[in-house]
């Protein structure tokens, strides 16, 4: 009762996060407004590619999580690790990373003009959907591999003595519990879309409902429109979640004794070939940025690492939250909740909460904790979607064995559940804090100079031109929100063989 107690209170605290800036925007406003003609053409391309996005980039993952799945190799963990870098990426950082390679001038362009084939146009509703699948393939991956993971040992084994086909007796279920989350998850995401429609788009026929809230915003200052299209944004988050909760149901695969699976099936050329081709995807536009970084390392201000310093403590903060909020929201309902984090418009997240808090204090003196809760709310729907399974796998295999024991409380998650979710918890606080690191939103509003974050410090160079300075300073936010992801995931790893 007291655990049930706790979960309701925190999904409270998380809607109350969210709706109540977008009501204060709405009643700022004046209420809701009709939505224009070229406001519906912005919805339908925002559904279409969503939809679009979400299906390449979890179709994909598929096969590439299967094969890293059965693959063990030198360097495995850390190929993981570094193809999960575009998912935690600046939006813009990342997209001057795809232009590098499939731009006009970019490097793919290069090698195709000589040979005669067509060149590559990366500006429009398609460069919107490669950059969305470059950004959400690693997380679909790694979602998906988490199920594969957490499939027991005992049972390849046993399909194996029995000459069993693994796929449809071990892995169609756990793709039939895992993939309809992993897909609502990328739909969400990309349904936000704002940066990658404003610098890929090509013109209005690309305009998402994000980029039309911020012409709301910064053209014509119409709270009211801006909220409406933020409250159509979130019934369709909603709405996504709901249904991939609904269709995410299947039976566990019961429990095992946590020790490192061995595959003997598949082919090693395949899998090597899917592994390598998403490597090269998503690992050229990162080189191309570590190319263009280091010339500039030595000319990065001395501010650059108090904003490192400011950024770091935003991203263990939000672990340390997340984490807390997370273990009592972790069933359906609790997960259905923290959508609304990443259905609601960020801009409209920041400016209600800049309107809630205004008459009390000054907002730029609480610049740091706001933009802190405001990447608890963003990382709860990820964090969720990966511990929701463990979580309900642990008490339905191990509940009634601690209950017969006398185990309650904090003694039966001690024992019990804790030790099995150690490994996406960890993947879930490296996740955390990777994102908090590299977000630009609510501190863009509420900031005084010299205060800010390492991501916004970096779009200050940009802005005065500076540009091997600000590339040098993405190189620094990389490999720091790479660290702090490796630090993290690396220590809920479980190997019970060791």
């Amino acid at each position: 009762m007291a655990q049930r107690a706790v979960s309701v209170i925190a999904a409270l605290f998380v809607a109350g996060l969210v709706v109540g800036p977008v009501a204060a925007v709405l009643w700022r406003g004046g209420g809701f407004t009709a939505l224009s003609t070229a406001d519906l053409d912005a919805l339908q391309f925002t559904v279409w590619q969503a939809f679009w996005s979400a299906a390449i980039s979890v179709g994909l993952a598929v096969p590439v999580a299967r094969a890293l799945a059965r693959r063990q190799f030198w360097g495995r963990g850390a190929l993981i690790s570094i193809m999960g870098a575009p998912f935690i990426l600046p939006v813009v950082v990342a997209v001057l990373g795809l232009i590098s390679v499939f731009g006009g001038r970019g490097f793919l362009n290069a090698v195709l003009g000589p040979l005669g084939l067509p060149r590559l146009d990366v500006y429009g509703a398609h460069g919107v959907i490669l950059a969305h699948v470059f950004f959400n393939l690693p997380l679909a991956v790694r979602l998906i591999l988490q199920g594969w993971l957490a499939i027991p040992s005992e049972r390849f084994q046993v399909a194996a003595s029995l000459g069993a086909p693994v796929f449809w007796l071990l892995e169609w279920p756990m793709l039939k519990r895992i993939v309809p989350g992993a897909f609502a998850v990328i739909f969400v995401i990309c349904l936000g879309s704002f940066a990658v429609a404003l610098t890929l788009g090509g013109g209005p026929r690309a305009t998402t409902v994000e980029l039309a809230i911020y012409q709301a915003f910064k053209f014509d200052f119409d709270l009211s429109k801006a909220a409406s299209l933020a409250v159509v944004q979130l019934a369709l988050g909603l709405g996504a979640g709901l249904v991939a909760l609904f269709l995410a149901r299947g039976d566990m695969l019961g429990a095992g004794l946590d020790r490192v699976v061995r595959r003997w099936d598949g082919s090693r050329v395949m899998d090597a070939m899917w592994i390598g081709a998403a490597a090269l995807f998503l690992l050229a536009p990162l080189c191309a940025l570590v190319i263009a970084g280091v010339p500039g390392l030595g000319d990065l201000p001395g501010s650059i690492w108090a904003a490192t310093g400011r950024s770091v403590a935003i991203s263990l903060g939000a672990v340390v939250l997340t984490m807390m909020l997370a273990l009592p929201l972790a069933t359906r309902a609790g997960e259905a909740a923290s959508l609304l984090g990443i259905s609601v418009s960020g801009l409209v997240l920041g400016t209600g909460l800049f309107i809630l808090l205004q008459p009390y204090v000054r907002p730029s003196s609480v610049a740091l904790p706001v933009t802190l809760l405001v990447n608890v709310l963003m990382s709860l729907p990820f964090v969720l979607r990966i511990l929701r399974t463990g979580v309900e796998g642990a008490k339905a295999d191990y509940g009634r064995l601690g209950a017969s024991l006398g185990l309650r409380g904090w003694a039966l998650w001690r024992i019990a559940y804790l030790p099995r979710l150690r490994r996406p918890m960890g993947f879930s606080a490296g996740l955390t804090a990777a994102l908090a690191m590299g977000d630009l939103g609510v501190i863009t509003l509420f900031s005084r100079p010299g205060q800010g974050t390492l991501p916004l410090a970096m779009y200050e160079l940009m802005g005065r031109y500076q540009m091997g300075a600000a590339y040098a300073a993405a190189l620094v936010l990389v490999a720091v929100s790479l660290a702090l992801f490796w630090v993290f995931d690396r220590g809920g790893r479980v190997n019970a063989d060791v």
